[in-house]
């Protein structure tokens, strides 16, 4: 990494640990500041900072007093979870104290060049394919993932030489935390209304993810999504070189045509050899494709990755298949949107559909659409009766009901036939029944796995 000598004997306060802030508090010791840490979980029951306080960082547990600030911190590196309208940020911005978030420290120390990516839907998986393109055809160095992906940034660029390259993930929420942070690529996957209960407005969140391209010159590429018209307004205000991609009509970058993706007049692969099936794939593998063809990969390093591309956990992953029924674990779908993106990728006569949640006081009207002509629901959790009423209107033949993701499983395979398609898509967060996306998912792989061991014996 970078020796850089900024933050040493400077007092810094690291708000929120988990994995990046843990990872910032470390780095910013490391790099010989005076770093204080401050979190609301209670020590005793606090790894991170009973790991922290071990190495000598000063620990402050169990609730976020404003006195802290009475320190005279030069920075705040703040959760990207935390909104800043918490009382303690209020008070560092009254004392013009800078805040950051831990990706802008993984900018200062990288050695190795930056590719962000971000948007409202498909981050992780363009971000995942852009790895797995990266590291099929590199001739030297290594594709590594961090950022919003799982891999905290500031950990993963400790590591990176000059010939690698990070290939990190940013939430709307780590970009309100940058300053420097330049990424040679950016990638923008798509803007939908998201996150407004954390930023103040829809322009805010929008803001926040345009943020990405603020520090990007001309000798940058920014792949942007030309199917929407505000992201094609925005690209008039940026610096950097504009690649666009589009599955309706041929640009300057990658688009499909004919069946086929394309990166100019190349022609790539057949859209039906891609590996994970769904229209938002296909745009996710157009941004994919563009990075790739920026970054000198083959045709045939292409080809070879999104035809084995098998998707991201939790992201319309197959799982397996069972007398010729299909299953797909999509439990990231936590929002209507997601589900009917998911949705949009099979035939909908095939497709028995998994979904409920947490009910957070909305309705289901406008998943009615995706609904119609779907073979059958099988719902559970707190919306499953708002989801019934939804596919009522959808004139859905088979409404079922289960317990949960694993029964409803269950209750799918009975109701399936050979050419089917078992997609739990749920439309609803989690927490009603499972501690979050990955325990729910996870539960239905098990259930599949269950019934495939069952049919063995």
């Amino acid at each position: 990494m970078k020796n850089i000598t900024k933050y040493q004997n400077k007092k810094i306060l690291v708000l929120g640990l988990a994995k990046s802030g843990f990872s910032a508090a470390k780095l910013l010791h490391d790099l010989g500041a005076l770093v204080t840490v401050n979190d609301g979980k209670p020590f005793e029951e606090n790894r991170e900072a009973q790991d922290l306080l071990s190495l000598g960082v000063k620990v402050i547990t169990g609730s976020h007093p404003i006195e802290l600030l009475d320190e005279e911190f030069s920075l705040l590196v703040k959760n990207p979870g935390i909104p800043y309208s918490h009382p303690l940020l209020q008070a560092a911005s009254a004392k013009h104290i800078p805040i950051i978030t831990e990706v802008e420290l993984a900018y200062e120390i990288s050695e190795a060049p930056i590719i962000g990516i971000t948007g409202t839907n498909g981050k992780t998986t363009t971000t995942t394919m852009i790895e797995m393109l990266l590291n099929q055809g590199l001739s030297k160095g290594k594709a590594y993932l961090s950022g919003n992906i799982g891999y905290p940034a500031s950990s993963v660029a400790r590591e990176v030489t000059p010939e690698d390259v990070l290939v990190m993930e940013l939430s709307s929420f780590q970009l309100m935390g940058i300053r420097t942070f330049h990424p040679e690529i950016g990638v923008i996957t798509n803007l939908y209304d998201a996150h407004l209960d954390y930023h103040t407005s829809r322009d805010e969140y929008v803001q926040a993810k345009w943020a990405l391209q603020k520090e990007m010159t001309s000798e940058d590429y920014l792949i942007l999504n030309w199917n929407q018209a505000e992201i094609r307004t925005l690209a008039q205000t940026t610096q950097a070189t504009v690649i666009p991609f589009s599955t309706q009509e041929k640009v300057a970058g990658a688009y499909t045509l004919d069946g086929y993706f394309y990166y100019l007049d190349e022609c790539i692969l057949a859209i039906d050899e891609l590996g994970v099936p769904g229209q938002h794939n296909v745009e996710n593998a157009l941004a994919a494709i563009a990075v790739a063809k920026l970054k000198g990969i083959s045709n045939d390093a292409i080809q070879k990755t999104l035809k084995s591309f098998s998707g991201v956990p939790h992201r319309t992953q197959f799982v397996g298949q069972l007398h010729g029924i299909t299953f797909y674990n999509d439990s990231k779908a936590t929002n209507i949107l997601a589900t009917k993106m998911a949705l949009s990728g099979f035939t909908a006569e095939n497709v028995i559909l998994l979904a409920g949640g947490l009910d957070r006081g909305n309705g289901f009207d406008e998943l009615i659409p995706s609904l119609i002509g779907v073979k059958g629901v099988v719902l559970f959790g707190e919306t499953k009766q708002k989801l019934a009423m939804a596919a009522q209107q959808a004139q859905v033949p088979h409404i079922l009901y289960a317990q949960d993701a694993s029964q409803a499983l269950e209750v799918a395979y009975e109701l399936a036939q050979s050419g089917d398609n078992v997609l739990l898509s749920p439309a609803n967060a989690s927490w009603d029944q499972y501690p979050n996306f990955e325990a729910r998912g996870d539960a239905f792989i098990h259930a599949f796995e269950k019934i495939k061991n069952k049919n063995k014996e």
